[in-house]
């Protein structure tokens, strides 16, 4: 078992606490379909009931802590150095019809660099984080970015509208964080995406590093109109050239 802060602690009690209302919900979308009503305000107050789970969780301890989440907004509270940032659904369109590939993100930013992240996915019990200078984990398993070198070998993961004369093998799983958290574990070797939300990717770009992974320069100051770009080292250049248009 490696050793955790305090901080992480309360991350992975607040998930695990959010998943436990999101996998009963989540078991509730199926019916929904067939109404006439459709699900898409229940996954709504889902979304939004698991933030509420997760705040109230985090604030326990850090009170003072900031908070940018992705349905209540930014909150700059006495302490602005350290800011949660929070997604309680990364992967919305997935739960909202019933697809069981989704997420529960937070980060800890301090002062201008994610120092803490994790990635949680409740359908499938599958928790993926890491902290500055300690190394990424999967269930409490060290885990390491892919070693692939050859592109022809390599799988990609993207999302939003993809350019057609990209020459990577890819897949569109529908959530940004699981995508980087995959990458991390070596299940995809890289990941690219343009326009996302700061609580899609934040979690991701510390897990992906402490893989042993790298991730482009990214503005912790902007909540939106985010680009990135994730992979190994060892096809970070031979992806940046095919991408070069991206």
């Amino acid at each position: 078992m490696n050793l955790i802060s305090a901080n992480l602690n309360i991350m992975i009690k607040a998930s695990e606490k959010a998943s436990k209302t999101l996998i009963r919900d989540f078991g509730e979308i199926e019916k929904l379909q067939v109404s006439i009503k459709g699900p898409s305000d229940f996954v709504s107050n889902a979304d939004t009931k698991a933030e509420k789970i997760i705040i109230e969780e985090l604030v326990k301890t850090k009170k003072n802590y900031s908070i940018i989440s992705e349905e209540d907004g930014s909150k700059i509270n006495k302490d602005s150095e350290n800011t949660w940032i929070i997604d309680p659904i990364d992967g919305t369109t997935n739960f909202l019809h019933g697809v069981p590939h989704f997420a529960i993100s937070i980060a800890l930013k301090s002062g201008n660099e994610i120092v803490s992240g994790l990635i949680y996915d409740p359908i499938k019990d599958e928790m993926f984080y890491a902290e500055k200078n300690n190394g990424a984990f999967f269930n409490n398993k060290r885990i390491r970015v892919s070693k692939k070198k050859q592109l022809e070998n390599c799988l990609f993961a993207t999302g939003g509208k993809e350019s057609s004369n990209i020459e990577l093998t890819t897949r569109k799983s529908g959530s940004a964080a699981l995508d980087m958290a995959y990458v991390a574990a070596g299940r995809y070797d890289g990941y690219f995406q343009n326009k996302l939300n700061l609580w899609d990717v934040a979690a991701g770009i510390i897990i992906v590093k402490e893989a042993g992974g790298i991730v482009n320069t990214v503005d912790l100051s902007k909540n939106n109109n985010i680009n990135i770009k994730a992979s190994s080292s060892a096809i970070n250049e031979k992806m940046y050239k095919k991408l070069s248009n991206f």
